[in-house]
């Protein structure tokens, strides 16, 4: 039989809410697997030698994912400890598995390069790691295990500032924590997550899971101090003076916006600004939440990354009738494959080589309509691998009287504005050096800061390697104070 299992080139398919079901509200969509499934699954994994194995270099933090497989299947008869035993694999290199597993795309990074992708699918690596953190938080395992590394813990008398609890955030704090330091972490906003809580929507990652893995830093003593505005409340060289290394991961928070007529209607949404009502103050609770978001009779998004399609599958659990705009065609979407797939099984449409070139609107200011440009692909590609596309002269217009521009995001200057000797570098982005040290000594950087909107698992790449280079900056300042 494990034989048979190992050469199934086909994966376990995850159970999913019935579409008819999950456009009526926000309840998660994928239902993850069982441990009789998930082991099936793992079962399929081939075992590649641990210095060979290529879904562990495709992986931005570097999980040792035949060795947390390897695990599920040593334990088979006892689901509790093989669960522990995996999660102790995972949590080396991963904080946030329960996360991780949800929103990383995998088929672009460890899945992508899986040798049983040679010959049929690869290993359903996101939604294992998935099924270990969720396992682990129903039963406690996580608990028990954090219980058995905190007392193992020896403490530091250095003080490290992380600036930002998003993805990169706090997978420094965590690590540097592990490693004995004193972490405190400063939030903007009144809850930590980050683009996790107000970006991505519940049905997607629901808030109980983040929430659920931030309990995590406070078992490993991280301070958390919300509703604090680095560059407002406290500054960076502030926070230099009583801290002795500075970790900087605010993301990118300030959207792109089109620079044609109308984009100062009434009902234009940046992604950015739709999500956060609706996920972080809860507007697809009112009225149980007062709280609510204005949205029309159809919605139009324009843009094709994961953000994109977070917003038309919410638009559309709101009551609206959504378009997706894309000014290429659909094989350059920059999507999730899965995500895009739930958008049209869910009644999204979409839209392709169209490119707004103006928003129309009526008397009161609202918008009632957005004017495209049609787009004429051509054969050569740019620099990013994309197809070049040009104006065809020809136009098309559009009614809506909703607009949600998600065509990406840019750091906030409140950063480099108020921190002298800071270098940045295009849109605002924080130059680092390969150790994402910054141009002031001390002070580190890392995630969207760094690099513009980008994932979250490249986030927390980011925070894993600038925890271990602070680690490595304050060693060495010690031994030659």
């Amino acid at each position: 039989m494990m034989a048979k299992r190992k050469l199934m080139k086909n994966r376990v398919p995850t159970p999913e809410k019935p579409v008819y079901e999950r456009i009526k509200g926000f309840e998660e969509v994928n239902l993850g697997y069982d441990f009789e499934l998930a082991l099936m699954e793992a079962e399929r994994c081939l075992q590649c030698p641990e210095n060979y194995a290529p879904c562990i270099k495709g992986c931005p933090v570097n999980i040792n994912i035949p060795g947390f497989l390897a695990k599920l299947k040593e334990h088979r008869d006892n689901p509790y400890l093989a669960v522990k035993e995996a999660l102790r694999v995972i949590w080396a290199c991963n904080s946030l598995p329960a996360i991780t597993g949800r929103v990383c795309p995998q088929e672009d990074q460890c899945e992508g390069v899986c040798v049983m992708g040679k010959v049929g699918d690869p290993i359903n690596i996101g939604k294992l790691e998935r099924f270990v953190a969720d396992y682990a938080r129903q039963h406690e395992i996580d608990d028990e295990l954090l219980m058995e590394i905190v007392p193992k813990i020896e403490k530091k008398e250095q003080k490290v500032a992380v600036v930002g609890a998003g993805p990169a955030g706090l997978t420094c704090a965590a690590e540097l924590a592990k490693m004995g330091y004193n972490v405190t972490v400063f939030e903007a906003l009144h809850y930590p997550g980050g683009v996790l809580l107000y970006g991505i929507p519940e049905f997607r990652l629901p808030k109980e899971i983040v929430k659920n893995e931030l309990k995590k830093l406070e078992l490993l003593g991280v301070e958390i101090k919300t509703d604090h505005i680095v560059g407002r409340t406290i500054t960076i060289p502030e926070l230099i003076e009583e801290y002795d290394a500075v970790f900087i991961s605010t993301g990118a928070g300030t959207p792109k916006l089109p620079e044609v007529p109308g984009i100062n209607l009434n009902g234009i949404y940046s992604a950015n600004e739709f999500l956060t009502r609706v996920n972080l103050m809860k507007a697809y609770k009112f009225p149980e939440y007062d709280t609510p978001i204005k949205l029309g009779k159809k919605t139009i998004v324009i843009g094709a990354g994961n953000t994109a399609m977070d917003a038309a599958r919410t638009a559309l659990r709101l009551g609206s009738e959504v378009i997706i705009a894309y000014r290429r065609g659909e094989e350059d979407m920059t999507a999730r494959i899965e995500e895009i797939e739930h958008a049209k099984e869910e009644g999204v449409k979409f839209m392709f080589f169209v490119n707004p070139i103006e928003f129309i609107g009526d008397e009161n200011g609202n918008v009632k309509a957005v004017k495209f440009m049609k787009m004429k692909v051509l054969n050569e590609r740019d620099s990013n691998g994309k197809r070049k596309i040009i104006p065809t002269g020809e136009t098309i217009t559009v009614e809506a009287d909703t607009v949600i521009i998600a065509i990406g995001q840019i750091p906030n200057k409140i950063i480099w504005k108020t921190t002298p000797g800071l270098e940045v570098g295009k849109n605002g982005t924080i130059v680092v050096d390969e150790n994402l040290m910054t141009s002031i000594p001390g002070v580190f950087a890392g995630g969207d800061a760094i690099r513009g909107e980008a994932t979250v698992i490249l986030a927390m790449g980011d925070g894993r390697k600038a925890a271990k280079a602070i680690h490595e900056y304050l060693t060495k300042r010690e031994k030659n104070a």
